[in-house]
């Protein structure tokens, strides 16, 4: 973030604010490097309310498919035939910024990028998704297997504006520009969540355990 940038588009638009408004007010001296705000000082003011901010001019990314994560516990097989059993999984995927900050679901910055993702776009932004099932696996003697899931992934660009009724930093207003990561519906622009069933053999200390107590000649699940 270049500060400087921000500092002129911050004088800019109190300056048209001003004019619209009819009000007379007089511009702050600019503010010296140290007086100015970080990203995570902004971003903290407007999760607290503090300053009054808005998501302006959101850009959605075209949507992909996330990486595969383990969601389930995981079965092993020591007998010597194949092993199938339901297992159940359960998958929370959230919202993070450029700053890699959760963006926790019920909270402002969720609710401010959301009205103004469906003011732009006519549909509603979501920061959290979450799911579960059960699915038959088949795991060969001497494995491991789990359920693998992948969410659809879609980012959203744009720049916060965050108005104080006071000057802060000698400004009435600051931006920074964001760009959150986060779950998408299943089916946008195309791509669609994905659950997989995969498979390792075991490791020679993972064998190992198969030969001692209960374990000998059957199956046991452990938890993830």
């Amino acid at each position: 973030m270049r500060m400087n940038g921000l500092l002129r588009r911050g004088t800019r638009l109190l300056t048209a604010t001003v004019a619209a408004c009819g009000i007379v007010a007089t511009a702050t001296s600019a503010a010296t490097a140290d007086e100015q705000p970080t990203r995570e000082l902004l971003r903290a003011d407007c999760e607290s309310g503090l300053g009054k901010c808005s998501f302006n001019s959101p850009q959605l990314g075209e949507a992909y498919l996330g990486g595969f994560r383990q969601v389930s516990d995981s079965l092993y097989n020591c007998s010597s035939s194949d092993a199938t059993q339901s297992m159940t999984w359960s998958d929370t995927v959230g919202s993070t910024d450029s700053l890699g900050v959760s963006v926790t679901a019920g909270g402002k910055i969720a609710g401010i990028v959301d009205l103004s993702v469906t003011a732009t776009y006519s549909h509603s932004w979501t920061s959290t998704h979450a799911e579960s099932s059960s699915l038959n696996m088949t795991v060969k003697p001497g494995e491991v297997g789990w359920i693998s899931r992948a969410q659809v992934m879609q980012q959203v660009s744009g720049t916060w504006q965050t108005h104080y009724d006071s000057p802060k930093w000698d400004h009435y207003y600051w931006f920074f520009d964001d760009t959150i990561t986060g779950p998408a519906a299943n089916g946008t622009d195309g791509k669609s969540n994905a659950v997989v069933v995969k498979s390792r053999t075991m490791t020679p200390a993972e064998k190992k355990s198969c030969s001692a107590g209960a374990h000998a000649g059957r199956t046991f699940v452990q938890h993830r």
